[in-house]
């Protein structure tokens, strides 16, 4: 950081994206103490977790993971709402890269072929400006080393937010809403489907049912965060 750089901090700080606290040299979108605190699942360590139980009976998976807990009202809150809604979408690509890092030596998730991102409706993307799981995609693809491609799954219609939906009206939702464009290209690859926050797994589930058109496909999943909590 040049001086200029550092006169120019005094007076407009870069700040932390979940805390609020200003960043010291050398650190970026996460202060140390939110890096190193931030509620981590470590979920990919283990096959059967919380977000692998939620789906059972509703899809079939190779795995699934979320890189945090999600609560109401916390830091990790707070920082996807960065991402959604105050254009960050830095947080989404350095999340991508620091989960990358750790699924790439997980002999499931290293064997992914193609990362898929849950797609916008283009009324949704262009009123947002991007998708936030594009940007998480784009840290998730640098450091696994896979492609990310966006035009494999798309969203046939507009939908109300889920946000304060129950669980079966969230279902309804999204029921049928999404398809493949070229499900044969795609025969026998693995498919990592990313999102932001997973809650009731809806909008995921219905992805999952449209990529299963897809000849011999398997399927894992990987989310910024998740309210799923246990063992």
């Amino acid at each position: 950081m040049s001086l200029f750089d550092d006169f120019i901090s005094l007076f407009f700080p870069h700040l932390c994206y979940a805390c609020d606290d200003a960043l010291r040299k050398n650190e970026d979108v996460l202060c140390s103490i939110c890096l190193n605190s931030l509620p981590k699942t470590d979920f990919h360590l283990k096959k059967e977790n919380p977000v692998t139980k939620l789906f059972w009976g509703r899809a079939n998976l190779q795995s699934a993971t979320a890189y945090y807990y999600f609560h109401k009202g916390d830091k990790v809150q707070h920082l996807i709402h960065q991402l959604k809604y105050k254009s960050a979408r830095k947080v989404g690509i350095f999340i991508g890269e620091q989960m990358g890092i750790e699924l790439r030596d997980s002999d499931v998730f290293s064997s992914v072929n193609i990362i898929v991102p849950v797609p916008l409706h283009p009324k949704k993307e262009k009123i947002r400006g991007y998708n936030q799981s594009e940007m998480f995609g784009v840290g998730l693809s640098r450091t696994l080393r896979r492609p990310m491609n966006k035009n494999i799954l798309y969203r046939k219609q507009f939908t109300a937010s889920q946000t304060r939906k129950t669980r079966s009206e969230r279902w309804e939702n999204v029921e049928n809403v999404f398809a493949v464009h070229n499900p044969d290209v795609f025969a026998g690859k693995h498919l990592l489907l990313i999102d932001d926050v997973i809650t009731t797994g809806s909008t995921l589930e219905s992805c999952i049912h449209a990529l299963e058109t897809i000849p011999d496909v398997k399927i894992s999943i990987a989310a910024i965060a998740t309210a799923m909590y246990g063992t």
